[in-house]
């Protein structure tokens, strides 16, 4: 083991070194199917304690923020929120932060599409990306900025709770609506988002297909979304280009809902559900724990109810008010011998007993 280097992650406690000296040394070794490398935990760990050391009251950041991902990867405004809730103020903290950053902005396309993981953070890197001149206007505000983080956030922990046994962890669906009113859509046009998501599905597809694991019912649903995908990202640019979208476009806008009911029907079939009811059986809410702090507690990150938006869009010519659905996001932290399952997380929401969610979100969030 003395000659490996040391894990890039740690996902062991470790002691003061008045008590583990040889702190290395008890990092390293071999584990056969170990846990992955992800750029998210890697972030996390130069973030906590003893990456970055106490602030000025003495306190050490033992759990990382999510925001920390975010902003490393170049969000102003998530730095921005950490910096005014006191989370940049620990020692050697800011240094860090500026050293992920550069190392990030250095990353190539193969490094980012290098597998599915890496992948979908980069689908989710446009959320982070402030709209300004030729965008509508109710997407070049701080409400609408901060929206785009919680949606970024909402995804992120998606990813973390699909892949909790696949990752290692920092030690120290919706279905269709109620009609519109109004029968022509909006889409939210952000282009760059909807083709990283296209080429994301047509990775797995075809990672899928080389070894043998596509069945054709999910190949046909994968050239669906793919086929989705793509249509969004033509009618975000037409929308940006203000040039008129066709009947067949106002139709697929019209039939989203009805859409992601057939993926989300889909995905359920695999696990023996094949009807409709299921779906309120079964909502979107989930809890992952991200970080551990060795002193009892675990970082939780999950999404509850699908929360309502309202935007003022441009519909050929004409400001009209669109409803549409955005995730709800909440961080908190547990005893760790009581990690929580998507279940009792959802318990937690029916009783009311939710923790309370990000101060920021005020900015775009209503009770």
């Amino acid at each position: 083991a003395a000659g490996l280097r040391p894990p890039v992650v740690n996902s062991i406690p470790l002691f003061e070194e008045d008590i583990q000296p040889d702190r290395t040394g008890d990092t390293m070794g071999f584990r056969f199917m170990g846990q992955r490398f992800t750029l998210d935990a890697a972030i996390f760990q130069r973030l906590v304690y003893r990456e970055v050391g106490e602030n000025s009251r003495g306190e050490r950041r033992m759990l990382p923020r999510a925001l920390d991902i975010p902003a490393a990867l170049g969000s102003e405004e998530a730095y921005s929120i950490l910096a005014e809730e006191g989370e940049t103020d620990y020692r050697g903290y800011r240094e860090n932060m500026g050293k992920i950053r550069e190392f990030i902005a250095g990353l190539g396309q193969d490094t980012w599409t290098q597998n599915l993981y890496w992948s979908w953070l980069y689908t989710l890197n446009p959320l982070l990306t402030e709209k300004g001149e030729g965008y509508p206007s109710f997407m070049t505000n701080r409400a609408w900025t901060r929206k785009e983080l919680n949606t970024y956030l909402g995804s992120w922990t998606e990813l973390k709770h699909d892949t909790i046994l696949y990752a290692k962890q920092v030690y120290a669906e919706m279905g269709g609506g109620a009609e519109d009113v109004d029968d022509r859509g909006y889409v939210e046009p952000n282009p760059h988002l909807y083709a990283r998501l296209a080429a994301l599905v047509a990775m797995t597809r075809d990672g899928l297909a080389a070894r043998g694991l596509l069945a054709d019912r999910d190949r046909e649903s994968l050239d669906r979304l793919e086929e989705l995908a793509l249509a969004l990202k033509t009618i975000s640019e037409k929308e940006l280009s203000n040039v008129p979208l066709t009947d067949e476009e106002y139709d697929l806008i019209r039939s989203y809902g009805g859409q992601l009911e057939h993926f989300w029907l889909e995905a359920m079939r695999d696990e023996g559900i094949d009807h409709r009811s299921a779906i309120y059986e079964n909502p979107a809410a989930l809890v992952a724990d991200v970080a551990t702090d060795p002193n009892g507690r675990v970082l939780q990150e999950a999404t509850g109810h699908i929360f309502s938006i309202y935007a003022v869009v441009p519909v050929e010519g004409s400001l009209r008010i669109a409803r549409g659905g955005v995730y709800s996001h909440y961080e908190f932290t547990w005893p760790l011998e009581q990690r929580l399952t998507d279940q009792e997380w959802q318990e937690i929401l029916d009783s009311g007993q939710a923790p309370p969610l990000a101060p920021w979100t005020q900015d775009f969030i209503v009770p």
